[in-house]
């Protein structure tokens, strides 16, 4: 049951960033739709929704950011990633002389 309870969490935690990308995908295309229709009408002055297409934006960068990092670090433990996106060995650097007190 425990097995089961984990894998429901981790499917959520995959889930909701892809929702939220998905949210802010659509924000920006009705946004876009809406400013394009509005020149088909004469009564209406055609103004563009930046609050709401920015915020459609950071939702759609934040959850593909999310998915994007799991992914890489997912590859990464399984080393499926080429040299460019694997991780930086840190060099230890012998003890310098002065410090020997």
């Amino acid at each position: 049951m425990k097995l089961l309870t984990t894998r429901f969490i981790a499917i959520l935690i995959l889930v909701i960033p892809g929702l939220l990308a998905m949210k802010g995908f659509l924000m920006m295309k009705d946004d876009i739709f809406n400013y394009i229709s509005m020149h088909g009408d004469d009564k209406a002055t055609p103004v563009f929704a930046w609050l709401h297409f920015g915020g459609g934006l950071l939702l759609f960068l934040a959850g593909m950011s999310f998915l994007g990092g799991w992914i890489l670090t997912r590859d990464r433990k399984r080393n499926y990633v080429g040299p460019r996106f694997k991780e930086k060995q840190k060099t230890q650097q012998p003890p310098s002389p002065d410090a020997s007190s």
